[in-house]
């Protein structure tokens, strides 16, 4: 196998592919299917056409990160706890609420290969939709507990403090990197933390290794969204599955054109002409891509991934040796592979 090869089929294995033990990966699989059943029913309304754009994306797919992390921070205690699925639920249906909200203001018109709720019909359904999701998200939280509803009020702070954050920008002198690493720790890490502490603390883990799953997931999510950002400019859309440039077209600035951006010589001067603005042309696209996939951008920001990768290991250090502990360890290799 070739190296180009190899790094594409780290890209395009399923994070799933870390359950390497057959019992892990069944009682995932089972707690996975019950996830997709809940989902579809507690987004059931008695007027159809709410039903039918609630499901819209749910339908579309999707990696489903956020309960997988879920089950598997709760093997690290009674993982048939019955919460731990209402607790999986809860996180996925935030972040689908998120995407609804994210799509109307990027003004979206694709979302996991489907055509987004804002292109579908208009902006008002999008985010009524996602309200709609955050409702039903609300009443399920209620049913685990005051102490459940208020890690999950946090977290949502978070989540739109991160939006905010990145629509006004960096202030004046503040270092670019920084500002848009607190972005997606807040934005993409915040949720995914709180689905390994919902996991570990619904199972009836120990604090210790509820606080590490939870700091895990921080750091964890960070890395795929930075890796994601990797692939949005490194990966030709027959590898990836995606349309590369996405970010370049909405103007969005991710951590490799930042580093990319520093570069001295005609190709930083280039860049920094190019991304003064929203792209729209297909072929400055084209022309940006090349610059970025040629700068040391790109590599600064995979070492960063990596780095993120590390932290995340350590974190494992805390939690007692078992099948889940090693899919874990797997998780983060993934992260680093999809972006080679």
């Amino acid at each position: 196998m070739t190296t180009s090869e190899h790094a594409r089929l780290g890209r395009d294995r399923d994070a799933s592919s870390v359950l390497t033990d057959p019992e892990l990966a069944e009682s995932v699989q089972v707690g996975l299917e019950r996830v997709e059943r809940l989902l579809h029913t507690v987004l059931q309304s008695d007027f159809e056409f709410v039903t039918e754009a609630s499901l819209h994306l749910v339908e579309a797919g999707g990696k489903r990160i956020r309960p997988l992390f879920t089950l598997l921070a709760a093997h690290f205690g009674d993982a048939e706890h019955e919460d731990v699925v209402t607790a999986a639920v809860v996180v996925e249906l935030i972040h689908l609420a998120t995407l609804y909200h994210d799509d109307v203001m990027d003004e979206a018109t694709m979302r996991r290969g489907a055509v987004s709720a804002n292109a579908r019909w208009d902006n008002a359904i999008a985010i009524l939709t996602g309200d709609f999701l955050f409702a039903h998200a609300s009443k399920l939280v209620a049913g685990l507990g005051t102490e459940a509803a208020e890690i999950i009020a946090v977290t949502f702070g978070e989540l739109v403090t991160g939006q905010m954050r990145e629509t006004v920008g960096p202030k004046p002198g503040q270092d670019p990197v920084e500002h848009y690493l607190k972005v997606i720790a807040e934005k993409t890490g915040s949720l995914i933390a709180t689905a390994g502490r919902y996991g570990a603390m619904f199972s009836g883990a120990d604090e210790k290794s509820i606080v590490a799953l939870q700091r895990y997931g921080e750091v964890i999510g960070t890395a795929f969204q930075i890796s994601d950002d990797i692939i949005d400019i490194a990966s030709p859309a027959v590898e990836s599955g995606k349309t590369p440039g996405t970010d370049l077209r909405e103007g969005v600035k991710t951590l490799p054109m930042l580093y990319a951006l520093e570069e001295e010589g005609p190709r930083g001067d280039r860049l920094r002409e190019l991304l003064a603005a929203p792209i729209t042309e297909d072929d400055l696209v084209t022309e940006a891509l090349r610059l970025l996939r040629e700068s040391e951008g790109m590599e600064r920001a995979r070492q960063t991934v990596y780095s993120y990768a590390d932290q995340a290991r350590d974190e494992l250090a805390y939690l007692p040796s078992c099948p889940a502990r090693s899919a874990l360890e797997g998780l983060a290799d993934y992260v680093v592979d999809r972006t080679k």
